[in-house]
């Protein structure tokens, strides 16, 4: 690591000399691309520079339709900022503490950020890993990949499938040749995810490839209840959209993709249509899906896990149906049924899938443990829903200043509970599961 100024300073590694930027208690190389691709093409790695890397701008994220971003409506300005748009987004960013001591090895975290596969980015305020890398010390890489049509519905044919998933092995290569440089420790690599970036942190454990990439997986929230019996829906979308190539305007693009996620033919597929994109099994890097059980079985003994839900996720959604929400106002019955709702959406979407993942896992010898969040102020309809994990792990009071997510919550008892989930977090990412206590009106663990 070699000072090139007093706010910047450049790290040797083997992707090339990366110039880095010093902001208060951490050191932040930003936008790096880890790999290119034209539009529906698999990835290519990208290869070492001979020239300076200039870390210092955030890395793009994958264009988006954000008048339709319900995540904004939760987050406010935190949910994007002002990260731009760039169809080249295979881009990362690692954040390390500023004080680390040279030949300090750090745990490394990997950061997939939610957003159904059609929203966000990793660089947004929202994902801002400073106070997590600065107090818990460790590594925190960020990676951005590509989204919705671009990244994530393909018949094989005239479009690759899993195009975003590619996108992440080409990320978590990145990290195996180049993390060390950072302060990292390549053979202690955490991949963590909430969401749909949860989705596909556990279907990177069965990703061709991936072998050798990561030794634990957190998982927040994973929509596991609608990852499966989805092919027939994806050969629906991919002929919907077949007039979309890599000529196409992005702008069309995009339009094709919000039109596709509001068309009424998708209802006939049930629950699934909640989530339209997403991970698509017999097609690469991804096993059949009658193959997937088994797949999971081989990573068990590889692969430590923790995976967990909020306690009322589906209240992310329903708070915004007015239909649903007016029944809070409803004399006697009507919250007990709108808490039904919540709790029954919860379970199909959330919670079942997931303990079967775990009961999986251990059966064949794998360490997974199981949390349950149950963080909110009472009486808030975000209380313990979807997405209330985030700031608590990210972010500062700044950065949620007005949001709605932390409306009816005091800044220093969102400190106080950001401190312990953190904590608790990264020590699953250095040591492994060491079954930590409950945390009353935060979190607790499943002992079956």
């Amino acid at each position: 690591m070699t000072e090139t100024g007093s706010q910047t300073l450049t790290i040797d590694c083997p992707a090339g000399n990366v110039v880095a930027r010093v902001d208060g208690d951490v050191i932040r190389a930003t936008g790096i691309p880890y790999a290119s691709a034209d539009r529906f093409e698999v990835p290519v790695p990208e290869p070492s520079s001979a020239e300076p890397i200039d870390a210092t701008s955030w890395s793009p994220a994958c264009p988006q339709n954000e008048t339709e971003d319900l995540l904004r409506s939760r987050f406010g300005d935190a949910a994007l900022g002002d990260v731009p748009e760039d169809e080249q987004c295979q881009r990362l960013s690692v954040t390390i503490p500023a004080d680390r001591e040279p030949g300090e090895p750090l745990p490394v975290m990997v950061w997939i950020h939610g957003g159904s596969y059609v929203l966000g980015a990793a660089d947004a305020p929202c994902h801002d890993p400073a106070n997590l890398v600065a107090e818990q010390r460790v590594v925190v890489v960020s990676i951005t990949y590509r989204l919705g049509l671009f990244g994530f519905v393909g018949d094989g044919v005239r479009r690759p499938a899993n195009l975003g998933l590619f996108d992440m092995i080409e990320a978590l290569r990145w990290v195996q040749r180049n993390v060390a440089a950072f302060g990292g420790d390549p053979d202690a690599v955490t991949v963590f995810g909430e969401s749909a970036g949860a989705d596909a942190a556990v279907h990177l454990m069965i990703a061709d490839g991936t072998e050798g990439l990561f030794r634990r997986v957190i998982v927040q929230s994973a929509p596991l209840g609608l990852a499966r019996g989805r092919t027939a829906m994806y050969t629906a979308m991919a002929d919907a959209t077949r007039q979309i190539d890599s000529t196409t305007p992005v702008d069309e693009v995009l339009a094709a993709q919000s039109a596709l996620a509001r068309d009424p033919a998708l209802l006939r597929f049930g629950v699934r249509a909640l989530m339209p994109f997403g991970t698509q099994y017999g097609h690469a890097p991804l096993p059949d899906e009658d193959e997937v059980d088994a797949a999971w079985e081989r990573r068990a003994a590889d692969v430590e896990v923790l995976i967990g839900w909020n306690e009322r996720e589906a209240a992310f959604f329903t708070a915004g149906i007015s239909l649903l929400g007016g029944l809070q106002k409803v004399p006697v019955a009507g919250p007990a049924l709108y808490e039904l709702i919540v709790r029954g959406v919860t379970k199909v979407v959330y919670t079942s899938a997931a303990k079967d993942f775990i009961r999986r896992h251990r059966r064949v010898g794998g360490l997974a443990a199981q949390y349950v969040l149950e963080w909110g102020a009472r009486g808030d309809p975000l209380r313990a829903a979807h997405t209330v994990d985030i700031p608590l792990l990210f972010g500062d009071q700044a950065t949620w200043d007005g949001a709605p997510v932390l409306v009816g919550h005091r800044w220093s008892e969102v400190e106080e509970n950001a401190r312990q989930l953190r904590a608790i977090w990264v020590e699953f990412a250095r040591t492994g599961w060491t079954s930590p206590a409950d945390v009353p009106g935060l979190i607790r663990f499943g002992r079956e």
